[in-house]
């Protein structure tokens, strides 16, 4: 074979070892962190082809350029599953460099001596692979990051409503209450403006909801668990929802155990109770909204309710109230994403929501969250 252009007899080893060369491959980048719970079909991914892809360049002899080599758009399609998978940008470079590394050992092991055009096609097309790879891993990841930061503005923007809401009927209120005479004067000019002000902010809320709805739901929320008394929360966001309440003729009951005491995130557990007693609010007019909460079971898990004596949800809709598409087709502005917020959140916390509801009676929204590390432990001995 001594006659056999290096190219052909490069290219002929590497497709007859494609099988040994990708097991040596897998063994080194299992190394990766993120590769070490991966299947062997998953971890090769389009490595096989990108080896044919090699071997067709080598035998080709030509100048071609990096689109041309790797016609197949194997790498785009790798850096796509590796973003999938869980890789970071470092890793999906490193993927490439242990194949070189392989290549390199399985010619230096047949006798074969990388350099000249060889190892410049070589080197050319790993190159290339990793460029394209990681261009499409970072332009994958630049579109989460967006989506996640559009969505919770979508979140926070519909979370505005309820305090917008309870100014817009707190200028009801004081309008009514200003004597007749000082309708002319300043008091009459500062409510125009404060109303038309806050339906400036009622719309600006609403484009914002609207232009993010169909957003991915998965986000990347950073919580900030800290141990805090349960009661006041749900006291001071009573207190903060009354005049939406008092409009609907709504009383609010806070049952909560004043010793109650739980671990969680108090930002965003405020912003659970405020849209499910929110929603509760907007099904029960004259009626009774009771907040409660618990600490039970051997896990000693958190467990908080809130239970409406309202119209209630028809069973067949039941499985969809906290999904951000379905909204309550007979009341504007129920269920939708003020939902889908309390089941993000929720589960943010690893925790978990239920509901439970009869038409004409009312209903019953419960979520659990985890107790402090340790604490189980703790109160068994």
């Amino acid at each position: 074979m001594n006659g056999v252009n290096p190219l052909d007899k490069l290219a002929t080893l590497i497709r007859g070892e494609r099988d040994a060369l990708l097991a040596r491959w897998r063994q080194q980048v299992r190394e990766l962190p993120s590769a070490q719970h991966l299947d062997a079909p998953t971890l090769n991914d389009h490595l096989p082809q990108l080896i044919d892809e090699l071997a067709a360049a080598l035998r080709a002899r030509s100048d071609q350029t990096i689109p041309e080599a790797l016609s197949e758009a194997s790498p785009p399609a790798h850096g796509l599953q590796r973003v999938a998978d869980g890789y970071d940008i470092e890793e999906v470079v490193a993927e490439y460099n242990i194949l070189r590394g392989c290549i390199h050992d399985l010619a230096h092991a047949n006798g074969l001596a990388l350099q000249g055009e060889p190892f410049h096609i070589l080197n050319r097309v790993l190159d290339g692979a990793i460029g394209l790879a990681v261009k499409t891993f970072a332009a994958e990841r630049a579109l989460e990051v967006r989506s996640r930061r559009e969505e919770y503005l979508s979140f926070v923007a519909h979370d505005l409503r309820t305090p917008l809401n309870a100014i817009s009927l707190a200028t009801s209120v004081l309008e009514l209450a200003v004597p007749a005479r000082s309708a002319g004067g300043a008091h009459a000019q500062m409510f125009r403006t404060l109303r038309r002000n806050v339906q400036h902010l009622d719309a600006l809320v609403g484009k914002v909801i609207e232009e993010n709805t169909g957003l991915l739901s998965e986000l990347g929320i950073k919580l900030e668990r800290r141990t805090f008394d349960l009661w006041p929360l749900v006291e001071a966001l009573i207190h903060d929802l009354q005049p939406i309440a008092h409009a609907a003729s709504t009383r609010l009951l806070n049952q909560v155990p004043d010793d109650l005491a739980v671990y969680a995130d108090a930002g965003l557990l405020r912003r659970v109770f405020q849209n499910v007693i929110g929603n509760a609010i907007a099904y029960t007019p004259r009626g009774q909204v009771v907040i409660g909460a618990r600490q039970s079971g051997a896990e000693r898990a958190y467990e908080c309710w809130v239970s409406d004596n309202g119209a209630g949800i028809p069973q067949e809709r039941l499985e969809k109230v906290f999904d951000k598409s379905e909204t309550d087709p007979e009341k504007e502005g129920g269920w939708g994403l003020g939902l889908a917020i309390v089941k993000t959140f929720v589960e943010a916390h690893d925790g978990s929501v239920s509901v439970e509801s009869r038409e004409g009676v009312g209903s019953t929204f419960r979520f659990t969250l985890p107790p402090r590390p340790g604490a189980a432990a703790a109160q068994a001995t």
